[in-house]
């Protein structure tokens, strides 16, 4: 388990506070995720990554302290007679948002940077190939196997 969070134990906790807005609800979400992970330890299939596998275990976490807000707040709100405020979409998205980030920052040049330019962007392949002095077959190959490295990174376990 140490060496499972010196590999993805700034990951998990960026993921929290990307997600938690708090450093201490951060802290204490991570803690979360790494004794679940230990409690779980044998539903991990170690052919699969486990970032993918921590990953899924910080969602369910925050997933949880969202849960455990929403509920707080719908008492305070129950007691103040208004309505309760739905983000849990919103977070769910920021933490997306930083997995696809964090991934691509995994992959490398050129297929971070041609990836970026293609669905960050916007950009149509011949521009990236124009912009990069790459033939436009090269740029469709990275295109092709970073897509392919993402769907592996980005995979989710349950466990």
């Amino acid at each position: 388990m140490r060496e499972a969070y010196s590999l993805h134990g700034r990951l998990v906790f960026s993921l929290c506070m990307a997600a938690l807005g708090q450093r201490q609800d951060a802290e204490d979400a991570a803690q979360q995720v790494f004794t679940r992970a230990w409690r779980s330890r044998e539903s991990y299939d170690p052919s699969r990554p486990l970032g993918g596998w921590l990953t899924g275990i910080t969602r369910r976490v925050v997933a949880d302290v969202f849960a455990a807000r929403e509920r707080q707040r719908r008492a305070v709100d129950a007691t103040a007679g208004e309505q309760p405020r739905e983000d849990r979409q919103l977070s769910e998205q920021v933490v997306d948002r930083v997995l696809v980030h964090e991934a691509l920052d995994r992959l490398g040049p050129p297929q971070d940077e041609i990836l970026r330019m293609a669905f960050v962007q916007d950009l149509p392949q011949a521009q990236i190939a124009e912009r990069l002095g790459m033939p436009l077959g090269t740029v469709k190959s990275h295109v092709h196997r970073g897509l392919a490295r993402l769907r592996v990174a980005l995979e989710v376990n349950d466990g």
